[in-house]
């Protein structure tokens, strides 16, 4: 089933629906794409009756107006110094995903404070907004908004041998990067996964593939967070995601990831040289 931790948020009666055809493989496309704006229902199931609020000077959003491909959507978020420093966590959300919530970011102390950038790439459905969505210490949420065209990007066929994908799951390239202009680390991690949404066809057997995913990502450096995401299926296939963080005396980079079959993966990568 769908991790606990990660869906308890997604409470209305057509998320649950949809990430309940998910694992089964049987998604038929039950949230109607006629559904012109679903965000006040899905913003209630995320966060109550908090609201988050659009603040691009709080928070930036990039990402292409019309993906090339919808499996592979870039997104970039940035937080200038003043938001990092009171930022607790980061939120991607895909309203029209049959997933909405792409991951989220809850951030520690070797983040750093000052301007914090993440890169990754998720998976888009259909045309719709895609939200970064920022919870500072002080419970408020601030909001950017970009509207993707793309199509299909949850359901795109997997064209690689499933049993040697799987066999490759867990395999982490990571790099420790050079200092950013106010001072600040940067990172990639790349971990070669599947990312199986439940909504993929085995082109061979011609069923659904069950849905296998990373549910969290913990980095760490010199001992002390740097993030842990825990995500789900719109995160695209081999996660990759660059980052900023804070310098320190252990310049090591820790990983450790977790799938749905409850597989642990390791690794770690000090700046060259060290």
């Amino acid at each position: 089933m769908v991790h606990r931790a990660f869906t308890t948020r997604l409470s209305s009666l057509k998320v649950l629906v949809a990430a309940a055809l998910v694992v089964a493989g049987g998604w038929t496309g039950a949230l109607a794409a006629d559904e012109e704006d679903i965000w006040p229902a899905l913003q209630k199931d995320l966060f109550g009756a908090r609201e988050a609020v659009e603040d691009t000077r709080a928070v930036t959003l990039e990402a292409p107006y019309r993906a090339e491909d919808a499996a592979l959507v870039p997104l970039t978020v940035r937080l200038p110094a003043a938001t990092a420093a009171t930022a607790k966590k980061l939120m991607l959300v895909i309203d029209k995903n049959p997933a909405p919530l792409v991951a989220d970011f809850t951030f520690g102390p070797a983040a750093g404070a000052g301007e914090r950038v993440l890169e990754t790439r998720v998976r888009i459905d259909m045309y719709s907004n895609v939200r970064a969505i920022v919870e500072t210490n002080d419970g408020k949420l601030l909001m950017a908004t970009k509207f993707v065209k793309a199509a299909g990007g949850c359901s795109a066929p997997a064209l690689k041998d499933t049993d040697a994908v799987l066999a490759e799951a867990g395999k982490m390239q990571i790099k420790v990067l050079a200092n950013t202009a106010d001072g600040q680390r940067e990172g990639q991690l790349k971990i070669r996964h599947p990312q199986y949404s439940g909504l993929q066809l085995n082109q061979a057997t011609g069923y659904y593939i069950p849905a296998k995913f990373l549910r969290v990502i913990e980095v760490q450096r010199g001992g002390e967070r740097v993030f842990r995401m825990e995500g789900g299926i719109s995160l695209s296939e081999d996660p990759n995601i660059r980052f900023t963080y804070a310098p320190g005396g252990d310049e090591t980079l820790v990983v450790t990831a977790e799938d749905t079959d409850g597989r642990t993966f390791k690794g770690q990568a000090g700046p060259k040289g060290s």
